[in-house]
């Protein structure tokens, strides 16, 4: 399953208008935060496919029938773009426990093409859990798919969910090939082109250094 936030009209689209609009980026803080909205948003809708049980809560004035989730997801991010995102999610999953993972594109000399480097991982484990794993762009969709395979070290998922701000339409079949059945997608808005240096086209650029700096 995939759910593309933008063709749900909403408040959710001017956040992603700002987050592409070149003019809006100049403002770290603003980037970051509207990062952060587009995954409270995405948790939002993810929850409605959650499981749920009835329970019974006291309230000053008598007893209040009430659906509460049966656990809470564990909350995965590659580092260093995803944090933003990750922070919306766990705004709404707020007692989610959490990994972490460092991925980078290790490009090669004298050529166009670059390698996917995992270099770090923190998580609890996995085994039967919801896992989520964030990345606020999804390009060509290689380094979702080694990160969920990395994190498979630390057991099976029960259930997979993928949340980014903006795909590539290429990057989303590659991911949808390769990770597994019954993946469900999170997407603020889903665009044709990739250039040659596997960017996104129109996107919005580099998410992680427009939000914490140019990286040397």
């Amino acid at each position: 399953m995939v759910m593309e936030l933008v063709k749900q009209r909403s408040v959710a689209g001017h956040f992603l208008a700002e987050l592409r609009d070149a003019e809006v980026q100049k403002d770290a803080m603003r980037f970051r935060r509207n990062l952060e909205r587009i995954g409270e948003v995405l948790a939002m809708e993810m929850s409605r496919t959650l499981e749920y049980e009835e329970r019974e809560v006291t309230t000053p004035l008598g007893l209040a029938r009430v659906e509460m989730l049966t656990e809470q997801p564990v909350l995965a991010t590659i580092l260093r773009a995803g944090l933003p995102m990750h922070q919306g999610l766990l705004n709404y999953f707020d007692r989610a426990d959490n990994a972490f993972i460092s991925a980078y594109r290790k490009h090669r000399k004298g050529e166009e093409g670059f390698d996917i480097e995992v270099e770090y991982l923190s998580s609890p484990s996995l085994h039967d859990r919801v896992l989520v794993i964030c990345d606020p762009m999804l390009a060509t969709g290689q380094s979702m798919v080694l990160v969920y395979r990395a994190l498979l070290r630390l057991g099976t998922p029960k259930s997979l969910h993928v949340v980014a701000a903006i795909a590539s339409a290429e990057g989303l079949e590659h991911a949808r090939l390769h990770l597994p059945a019954g993946t469900r997608f999170w997407i603020g808005a889903i665009d044709e082109e990739m250039t040659a240096q596997a960017y996104i086209v129109p996107g919005l650029g580099d998410a992680g250094d427009l939000a914490y700096g140019r990286k040397s």
